[in-house]
């Protein structure tokens, strides 16, 4: 897939910049701000400051984008234990975006070291230091993360981050999030800030307990997904019945190779062949018209 859509910078509202991609539609952040977005939907809903207490810690960042999760995590990582060593992979896309971050100094509210690692994984694709083995891997994040579950890679905690289903489907289906799930550490932690129920899910038929996570700067819970469901809160009954919706019918692509509007339109079929509830009718109890994402 090749973009060629323009990338425009926008303040967000804690000071950080997020960017707007014409190629999907979509900011790559809440506007509410995209550094505390980091912060709270994935460094902090993983608790990953607890996490960096050990020797090791591997870490799956599923479209990189800005680094702006991966920046979260290591300055945690630097902050709480200096000596951890970590491993971490990062899937994007689009190679202009980390570049566009570092030569616009979006990245400069992070610690100077940190700022240093993004910048050489932005130009080379790799950093290597004593406490550090860092990878970007370019390209469809389907392909890298079947490379991925191939070498047996498995990561303590994965940020999931993806554009929203509806505007990138390629990326939230069954067969991707079960290749994800392959590289989950049995005791491991994933984040989303996504609470769709087809997301859900997808992310229950590869075998994982949600639980659902502040987002910030979202009027909606993200998702907390773990192969074990043990210390999970409960979903609330309106996420539980949205579960037993037509909303909850997930994405599929079985090649993991088709494109987005063979995804949306395999979905639709699916929905409207479907003996779940309509969402409609479920909306009108729970949200008086509003909605969450589907």
């Amino acid at each position: 897939m090749l973009l060629s859509g323009s990338l425009t910078p926008e303040p967000t509202a804690d000071g950080s910049f997020t960017l707007f991609s014409e190629d999907f539609g979509e900011w790559f952040h809440s506007r509410e701000g995209a550094y505390a977005e980091a912060y709270t939907t994935y460094v902090e809903a993983t608790d990953l400051a607890t996490l960096a207490q050990r020797s090791c810690l591997t870490l799956l960042d599923v479209c990189y984008g800005l680094g702006y999760n991966t920046a979260a995590a290591l300055a945690t990582i630097q902050r709480v234990n200096p000596q951890c060593r970590v491993q971490l992979v990062g899937l994007e896309l689009d190679p202009r975006v980390p570049k566009y971050a570092i030569a616009a100094n979006l990245t400069h509210g992070w610690p100077p070291a940190v700022q240093a690692h993004l910048k050489t994984l932005a130009d080379t694709g790799s950093v290597e230091t004593p406490y550090l083995s860092a990878t970007l891997r370019i390209g469809d994040a389907r392909q890298q993360i079947q490379a991925l579950v191939q070498a047996e890679f498995q990561a303590d905690v994965i940020f999931f981050d993806p554009f929203s289903p509806p505007h990138c489907p390629e990326l939230w289906t069954v067969e991707f999030i079960q290749q994800v799930a392959h590289c989950l550490h049995p005791q491991g932690k994933l984040a989303t800030y996504s609470c769709a129920a087809a997301v859900r899910t997808a992310l229950q038929q590869a075998g994982l307990a949600i639980a659902p996570l502040a987002a910030a700067g979202r009027r909606w819970p993200g998702t907390l997904a773990q192969f074990d469901s043990t210390g999970l809160p409960p979903l609330s009954l309106q996420a539980q019945e949205h579960l037993a919706t037509r909303a909850a019918v997930p994405y599929r692509d079985s090649s993991l190779s088709d494109d987005a509007d063979t995804i949306r339109q395999r979905r639709q079929q699916e929905q409207t062949q479907s003996a779940l509830a309509s969402t409609s009718g479920w909306r009108r109890r729970w949200l008086k018209g509003g909605g969450v994402g589907e």
